[in-house]
């Protein structure tokens, strides 16, 4: 079983930036490719970016490519993500995910354990 908490959301203008970070419990951390994805109001979960177990490779969506940065900590167990260059349409809830396999998906059935999610709004 893994737990997944994320933290850092909140309140932003547009051009600003905010680093949300995500905890993660259970063993084998490193293991685990970690992806974020994130929902606005009405509309389906899309997945943003994802990074391999030992940070050797990375996804990214279109619409983040260039101004949102994914990393981990394996001693930490935590993963991140950093977002630059803020957008209104940046406004939802961001989650995070661990996927068991070794493949990075960018679907969020491929995913086996999430977080509660945080809250990213941003102000035009």
């Amino acid at each position: 079983q893994v737990q997944l908490v994320e933290s850092g959301g909140g309140l932003v203008q547009a051009g600003g930036s905010l680093r949300l970070s995500c905890a993660a419990s259970g063993r084998a951390f490193s293991r685990y490719v970690m992806g974020w994805f994130r929902q606005a109001p009405g509309k389906e979960r899309e997945f943003v970016a994802a990074i391999s177990g030992g940070s050797f490779s990375t996804e990214f969506s279109a619409s983040v490519k260039g101004r949102f940065t994914i990393s981990r900590d394996n001693a930490k167990d935590t993963v991140y993500l950093q977002m630059n260059s803020l957008k209104p349409e940046d406004t939802a809830v961001y989650y995070c995910a661990a996927d068991l396999s070794a493949t990075i998906w960018t679907i969020t059935g491929a995913y086996d354990y999430w977080g509660q999610g945080t809250q990213v709004t941003v102000s035009s």
